[in-house]
């Protein structure tokens, strides 16, 4: 006998719920009795779904960069200089130019004394090192907004433009995410603006070509992680339509790995309001079949008109959403049709000061209110953090239930833009990977279950060490 599909798909929600019911009680005792440690290390062990928040650059861990950066045989044969000496007072330089990078061809175009005030990467010494990794991420209680926006991305430099260092980091967060467990990356990260050792722009086929080559290779293979790309348009620069209008023509032509597209960028810089670029969508629109669309929104201080505005583009996903609770018309609007994702990043949140007193954000609200969320880890490699540190914040400040952190790994995959074919084998994977886990960790007792917790080695970066006072080995 066969079985109508949607009559499958409600027997399988419903044995899903029955599953996750008989774990819930087991998942609160294992809340209750593990240290914070032990809960952190489950976590890591969790299946999770995807990263669908995820800045290119942002997200390379500065000790990764670094690697890369001084090894030739991955870096494309290149050298990479950094700016460590100052020939003028110290104090009359620009925080920014502090350990500003460039590539060999960039060094080689400086005056002799420009070129003195750089050293080679691989000729720091070891405290220089470990204040170069500290200048690219957000180490200290007083560095904040303004450190992000206008120091740590003008200080990366040149590191931008090198095709074979910003793919090697792609790698590495997918090496990075498969050991935590996820099984899809969204990454926003284009094919545009690189350039040869020599300084001439690399073209952008020949770019997807070199990207499309590095993650065929074995080892990106071995992660068991899936990844796709979006195109994004900084939002506030004076020609963004005209960039919009060449990123659809790029993500048309190239719809198998690139899935979407995003406008990014400060929103308090006001010449990137979403209106902005209402036309520019509708043309575009007219030209190309559906491109999805996430696009950053409510990441402000007060209420605006932000996210309803972004919604009128055709965004499907919100990212941030922070001051959706300031919209109530909108809230409710969402709450209602359930359509739309807010990717939520509770790190970032915290240390850019959008909402520095986590219990005050609004995450708890979306979720269980009925608007669809997810976590995501956004600029990782600058807040040195990774995604368990948004699930153990969210389970820590939140309370959440076994059946609310399923949903939030289920939400990250139901609502990505990979292919739909792939998204269903996606599904089905976290599914069956979610009870493994219910079946490892239900046996007779709680504490045989924490025993397991042993075999588990979590990472945890700076920020877990800094926010949670945990240190692994």
């Amino acid at each position: 006998m066969r079985f109508p599909a949607a009559f499958l798909t409600a027997a399988l929600l419903v044995t899903t719920a029955s599953r996750a019911a008989d774990f819930s009680a087991r998942f609160e005792a294992l809340k209750t009795a593990a240290t914070p440690a032990q809960l952190y290390a489950l976590l890591y062990d969790l299946p999770k779904g995807g990263d669908l928040h995820h800045h290119a650059g942002g997200a390379d861990r500065p000790e990764w960069i670094y690697a890369v950066a001084t090894d030739p045989a991955r870096n494309g044969g290149d050298t990479f200089y950094t700016r460590a000496h100052f020939n003028a007072a110290p104090d009359a330089v620009a925080p920014g130019a502090r350990f500003h990078n460039l590539r060999q061809n960039g060094y080689d175009r400086l005056s002799a004394a420009a070129r003195a005030e750089y050293v080679r990467l691989d000729q720091l010494t070891a405290d220089e090192r470990a204040a170069w990794c500290n200048s690219l991420r957000l180490d200290a209680p007083s560095e904040g907004r303004d450190e992000f926006f206008k120091v740590l991305w003008p200080r990366r430099g040149q590191l931008e433009s090198s095709l074979p260092l910003s793919t090697e980091m792609v790698v590495e967060n997918l090496k990075a995410f498969g050991a935590e467990h996820l099984v899809y990356a969204e990454m926003q990260f284009g094919a545009d603006n690189f350039v040869s050792n020599t300084g001439e722009p690399i073209p952008a086929d020949d770019a997807v070509a070199f990207i499309r080559r590095r993650l065929t290779q074995p080892d990106v293979a071995a992660t068991g992680m899936t990844v796709r790309f979006q195109k994004t348009i900084l939002r506030f620069a004076p020609d963004a339509e005209a960039r919009l209008t060449a990123a659809y023509a790029f993500v048309d032509a190239h719809r198998d790995l690139w899935v979407g597209l995003n406008l990014a960028g400060i929103e308090e810089n006001g010449f990137g309001h979403p209106r902005r670029f209402l036309d520019t969508f509708r043309a575009m629109r007219a030209r190309y079949p559906t491109l999805a669309l996430s696009i950053h929104a409510g990441e402000m201080d007060g209420p605006d008109s932000h996210i309803r505005d972004t919604l009128l583009l055709g965004a499907s996903r919100i990212g941030h959403g922070v001051n959706l609770i300031k919209d109530p018309e909108t809230l409710i609007l969402l709450q209602q049709t359930r359509r739309v994702l807010v990717e939520v990043n509770l790190v970032s949140n915290r240390l850019l000061e959008y909402t520095p007193d986590l219990t005050k954000h609004p995450f708890p609200e979306y979720l269980r209110t009925g608007v669809p969320v997810c976590l995501n880890t956004d600029d990782r490699g600058m807040w040195d953090s990774n995604l368990t540190d948004e699930y153990f914040t969210a389970v820590k400040t939140f309370n959440l239930s076994w059946a609310e952190v399923v949903e939030l790994g289920r939400n990250s995959l139901a609502f990505s833009f990979v292919q739909l074919d792939v998204k269903a084998k996606l599904l089905a994977d976290y599914e069956a990977r979610v009870a493994a886990f219910e079946k490892k960790y239900g046996g007779e007792n709680a504490r045989d279950a924490l025993a397991q917790l042993n075999a588990v080695q979590p990472v945890s970066y700076g920020y877990g060490q800094r926010a949670f006072g945990l240190v692994f080995p």
